[in-house]
């Protein structure tokens, strides 16, 4: 049975991750697919790696990243996280994902939109930076509605297994974002705390 994804509503919205049982699910079931599974440090197949994943993420004082929950009525659909953030030249790397369930209704956008304000408003940032996988256009039209300025392939880059456990090689299409651009042409999410 395919599902909706949901629409923006005004409940959408960003917010610090816990340790929840709800949160530690929503966790569960995002890492739990193909295009998700290697994209931590560990597989997220367990309560206790789950734990792992969202620990660095429960200090509420960003020294050099903050990871927030997209909550839609409640539950946690997905992340955006800036990452590697450096002080003295006022950068971030930012990353996202959504569950399979919540993709199509524009959160990745409006959350990464909204964490890109955070960061400029907040952290005061000036430059935020991101890639992704050239096999992966959907996460350009994600980085590009969110405001950010496509800037060029790196060959090469990433290196993944395949389904046989063989090592991949990766280009990646790389974007950024400044303080000084102009802002994106959606609704951004908010930080509820």
């Amino acid at each position: 049975m395919n599902q909706q994804p949901p629409k923006r509503t005004e409940t959408a919205t960003l917010r610090p991750w816990t340790d929840s049982t709800a949160d530690i699910a929503s966790i569960l079931q995002a890492f739990d697919t193909d295009d998700m599974a290697g994209q931590a440090g560990e597989p997220i197949n367990g309560v206790e790696a789950a734990r792992r994943w969202v620990a660095p993420w429960l200090e509420r004082e960003p020294r050099s990243g903050i990871a927030l929950a997209i909550d839609v009525n409640g539950r946690a659909v997905g992340n955006v996280m800036a990452t590697a953030i450096d002080r003295r030249h006022e950068t971030a790397w930012v990353s996202y994902w959504v569950s399979p369930d919540a993709r199509g209704g524009g959160l990745a956008s409006a959350a990464t939109a909204g964490l890109a304000d955070y960061c400029f408003q907040e952290l005061e940032l000036f430059r935020l930076e991101l890639a992704h996988r050239v096999n992966n256009p959907g996460s350009g039209r994600v980085a590009v509605k969110a405001g950010f300025v496509p800037e060029g392939i790196e060959r090469a880059k990433l290196r993944y297994l395949d389904e046989a456990g063989q090592p991949v090689r990766f280009d990646v299409q790389t974007y950024s974002r400044l303080r000084a651009d102009p802002a994106p042409l959606l609704t951004p999410l908010r930080l509820k705390t």
